[in-house]
C-alpha cells in the first residue's frame, strides 16, 4: 500500500508570515546541506515544509526570488552586526577596523551561509534587478560611508571612497574565505585583526 506524504493544512488567516518564515528556514537548511543552489528545487523545499509547490509560489515568484530572500536576510544580519561593532566608536579608522573584524567574525560563525552569499557562482546579484538594494543590505554602502568619513576627517588620503571600499572589502573577504576554506591551517594569532590593520594602514596619510 502506498502511503501518501502528509500535507499540512492551509495556514489560517493571519499566519501567512509564519509560513513564509518556515519556507525561508527550510530553503536555508537545504542550501547549507546541498551546498549548491542548483541542487535545491522548489519541490524539495515544499516537501521539507509540508506544503505543495503552489503554496511556495503564493509567497515567492520563483526559486531565484526565494534564494534572494534567504540571502537578503543574512545581508541584513551582517549589517546589524557591523552596526553593533561600531556603536560608540568615535575614531573613524577604529570604526572601520571594527567593521572588518565583525565581517570576518560573521563569516566564521556562518561559514555555509557565507559561501552562499559571497563564494557561490550560483547566487549572482548581477543577474537580478536588485543589485543596488543588495549592496545596501550587505552593508557595502555603509562601508563606503565609513571610508569617506576617514577621508573627511583626515585619517585617509583624499580619493575615490568607492574604490577604497572595494579594496578593503576584497582584503577582508580574502581573509574570511581563506579561514573558512582552510579551518585547520595554523593561522597566526590575531591573523584577521592584523590583516585588517595592515590594509587600513595602507590608505592612511
Amino acid at each position: 500500500m502506498v502511503t501518501k506524504l502528509a500535507r499540512r493544512r492551509r495556514a489560517p488567516r493571519g499566519e501567512g508570515d509564519k509560513l513564509r518564515d518556515e519556507i525561508l528556514a527550510a530553503t536555508e537548511r537545504l542550501l547549507v546541506t546541498k551546498g549548491s543552489v542548483d541542487d535545491v528545487s522548489v519541490r524539495a523545499i515544499a516537501e521539507a515544509v509540508g506544503v505543495t509547490p503552489p503554496s511556495i509560489y503564493m509567497h515567492f515568484a520563483d526559486k531565484e526570488a526565494l534564494v534572494n530572500a534567504v540571502c537578503e536576510r543574512h545581508f541584513r544580519e551582517l549589517d546589524r552586526v557591523s552596526a553593533r561593532a561600531t556603536k560608540g566608536v568615535s575614531d573613524p579608522v577604529k570604526a572601520l577596523r571594527a567593521m572588518g573584524r565583525a565581517y570576518v567574525r560573521f563569516g566564521l560563525e556562518h561559514p555555509e551561509e557565507y559561501r552562499i552569499l559571497f563564494m557561490s557562482k550560483e547566487f549572482d546579484a548581477s543577474r537580478t534587478a536588485h543589485l543596488d538594494r543588495l549592496k545596501g543590505l550587505s552593508g557595502f554602502n555603509h562601508l563606503v560611508a565609513a571610508v569617506r568619513r576617514c577621508m573627511d576627517e583626515g585619517a585617509f588620503a583624499k580619493g575615490d571612497a568607492f574604490a577604497v571600499a572595494c579594496a578593503l572589502w576584497a582584503s577582508v573577504h580574502g581573509i574570511t574565505s581563506l579561514m573558512i576554506a582552510k579551518p585547520n591551517f595554523p593561522w597566526p594569532t590575531k591573523f584577521a585583526e592584523r590583516g585588517i590593520e595592515s590594509v587600513c594602514r595602507g590608505f592612511a596619510i
